[in-house]
């Protein structure tokens, strides 16, 4: 089965979390921004007008911003697929894009964002 364009799309989900390599990291916190995009057939929906026939982005927004703020890793690698993975436990989700920003990461010289971007599908 092709994989649907219509997409539902997630931005600048901001959650305090702990997440990093570093001891401070862990102990202080930071924010960290995520993006996601699902892809599904969101023709059901649009054509019977039911929220059962989509993915609620409400209850998934509060969804993905639960798996980010508990159970610190080192990695934001393993958040993103943290995160793909609550995505994906959505039955119409097709396939997955997320993006985890650490605009506070700890390095040394100027800059405006870091962010690893993973995607996966079924």
């Amino acid at each position: 089965m092709p994989v649907s364009n219509d997409r539902i799309t997630l931005t600048g989900l901001r959650v305090q979390a702990n997440h990093g390599v570093f001891d401070f990291e862990r102990a202080n916190g930071q924010l960290f921004v995520i993006d996601v995009t699902a892809w599904l057939d969101l023709s059901p929906a649009a054509l019977s007008d039911d929220l059962a026939n989509t993915v609620h982005y409400g209850e998934l927004a509060e969804e993905v911003v639960a798996a980010v703020a508990n159970d610190p890793v080192d990695l934001i690698e393993t958040v993103a697929e943290r995160v793909a993975q609550v995505v994906l436990a959505h039955a119409p989700v097709e396939r997955v894009e997320v993006t985890v920003h650490k605009p506070q990461a700890p390095i040394s010289v100027e800059f405006a964002d870091v962010a690893v971007t993973i995607e996966r599908s079924r």
